[in-house]
Parts: C-alpha cells; sequence; structure tokens
C-alpha cells in the first residue's frame, strides 16, 4: 500500500506493508538513521520521535496510520548548523555516554520544553520516565534539561 508522510518538513512516499512500524520507515525507508530501534518491547524510548508534537515510541506505530500527521525526528533540531538547546545542553551537562539513548531522550525533552519552558527536576524525570539510559544515571540528563530550559528563557527575554 502507498503511503506518504511528513517527515521534517518533506514528504516521504514509498510503498509499504500495512503492518510496516514507524521507525523502519523512518529509518529504512526515509534513510534518517538518527532514530533507533532498540529493544522491540517499547520499553527503551531510544525509537521516541514527535507525532504532531508529542512524543511517540516509534516503534509502536504502523507508518500507515501516521500519514496526515507531522513527524519529527532527531534530525529535525538542528536547523543551518546551529543546534537546539537541548542539543547543546546535553553538551554542556555531558548528559550522554553510549549515545544510544540520546535520540529518544532529545526528542522526548524538546516536547516537554515546548509545552513547559520552565519544568521542574521532577517534572523533567516524569517526562523521560520511558526511557531507559543505561549510562548516565539520569542526574546529567536532569541537568541538561534544565541548563536548556534556562537558555531558552534567557533567549526569549533578550528578544
Amino acid at each position: 500500500m502507498q503511503v506518504t508522510l511528513n517527515i521534517n518538513g518533506s514528504d516521504v512516499t514509498a510503498d509499504v506493508e500495512p503492518r510496516q512500524l514507524l521507525v523502519h520507515f523512518i529509518r529504512d525507508t526515509a534513510g534518517l538513521t538518527g532514530t533507533h530501534w532498540g529493544c522491540d518491547t517499547s520499553n527503551c524510548g531510544a525509537c521516541v520521535v514527535l507525532m504532531d508534537g508529542q512524543p511517540v515510541k516509534s516503534c509502536t506505530a504502523l507508518a500507515v496510520m501516521c500519514a496526515g500527521h507531522e513527524i519529527r525526528t532527531v534530525e529535525s533540531l538542528e536547523v543551518d548548523g546551529k543546534l537546539d538547546p537541548i542539543q547543546e545542553g546535553f553538551h554542556e551537562k555531558h548528559a550522554l555516554q553510549c549515545g544510544f539513548c540520546t535520540p529518544g531522550m532529545l526528542m522526548t525533552t524538546r516536547a516537554l520544553l515546548d509545552e513547559n519552558p520552565n519544568p521542574t527536576d521532577h517534572e523533567i524525570r516524569t517526562a523521560i520516565s520511558g526511557a531507559i539510559c543505561r549510562c548516565t544515571g539520569y542526574k546529567n540528563i536532569v541537568a541538561a534539561v534544565q541548563w536548556a530550559a534556562d537558555r531558552e528563557s534567557a533567549v526569549k527575554k533578550e528578544v
């Protein structure tokens, strides 16, 4: 069956099996390999993308069901060579080690900051509770999100 998905602002059309998962469409059809496919059980959160601005585990969504929705992947965060503040925060606060969970964490926390520009540590921990990081212990991830929130707040005050 033919499906067209809008991914990062561009339409991608392909013939797919009705059972093809969104994560495989993104990686194999659209060629965007930043979205990771991890646990195969929807527990790890490495495959999180934004659908209409909300975090979705792309291993739980069928590609055909995503037609008509706006999909954003980790590749959409950097624009014209400028990193998103959440990407900068992960760098500044050493919030990544192996990097496997990072794309899902970035997209989850991007959605959080879009909805709540000044989250508490508890709200950050709640937002990322659907993702597993085996390396950092989450402390640096929480610090990175706070760093990004502060950075975005400061930029808004300048404007």
